[in-house]
């Protein structure tokens, strides 16, 4: 029978060896996530928060325990299946933009769909669209230097949204951000959500973490937190 989550951990745990022995980040997570869902994980440095998101984005893997991703067991992956795992099904946000600074953004946003061997015209039309989508088509040949911190993380969604992923995973996607430019990248995540899109998002921002439906929260390698939001932020 076909699970009914998109994302499912199980005793989820990871340890790195270190000089001094076994350091245990993860100590048992169950975690569940349903497609359409907006969750947003937060907790202190060191509560394990981002080591769980680098597992749920295949960068890294767990120790020990099961994640399961569209209802495939991600520990039965070899490297290179899970190399294709990430670039067919999951986009990824990050505080630092991670944009190619000698592509403009149209290149940049195009990167996923030629790794994916898509051809040149069929690549420049929806990239283009997707810079439309986020607003920034009038910038499409620009660099990313020549555009706002905001304009290069709404340039960024859209590259992670340029293979059509079926998950969109946000590490501290505001980080760097003031906070109208804050909102206003949070409110194009709300109606990316609104449209469909599936997200999760590590945040140590209440504000940010107030527009998601969801919030799970991380401590001393626990998640000892899981509860809707109800009362929602709205931008």
């Amino acid at each position: 029978m076909a699970t009914p989550y998109l994302v499912e951990t199980k005793d989820l745990k990871k340890a790195y060896v270190t000089d001094a022995g076994a350091f245990e980040v993860l100590h048992g997570v169950n975690f569940t996530f349903r497609e359409g869902e907006f969750t947003a994980i937060m907790g202190p440095s060191g509560s394990g928060k981002s080591t769980f998101m680098n597992i749920l984005g295949c960068l890294d893997t767990p120790t020990s325990g099961v994640y399961s991703l569209l209802g495939q067991d991600v520990l039965t992956l070899s490297p290179n299946e899970l190399a294709r795992t990430r670039n067919l099904f999951l986009g990824f946000v990050f505080q630092g933009y991670n944009l190619l600074p000698k592509a403009d953004l149209l290149e940049n946003v195009g990167l996923p769909l030629l790794y994916a061997r898509v051809g040149s015209a069929e690549r420049k039309r929806r990239s283009l669209a997707l810079l439309e989508k986020v607003g920034l088509g009038p910038w499409a040949r620009h660099r990313p230097s020549q555009v706002s911190g905001g304009q290069q993380q709404r340039a960024a969604i859209a590259r992670a949204l340029a293979s059509e992923p079926k998950l969109l995973l946000a590490d501290e996607p505001t980080g760097n951000l003031d906070s109208q430019t804050s909102d206003d990248v949070m409110s194009l995540l709300i109606s990316l959500n609104n449209e469909g899109a599936s997200l999760i998002l590590v945040t140590h921002e209440p504000d940010v973490a107030a527009c998601a439906k969801r919030i799970v929260r991380f401590r001393d390698g626990l998640l000892v937190e899981d509860s809707p939001v109800l009362h929602r932020r709205a931008l």
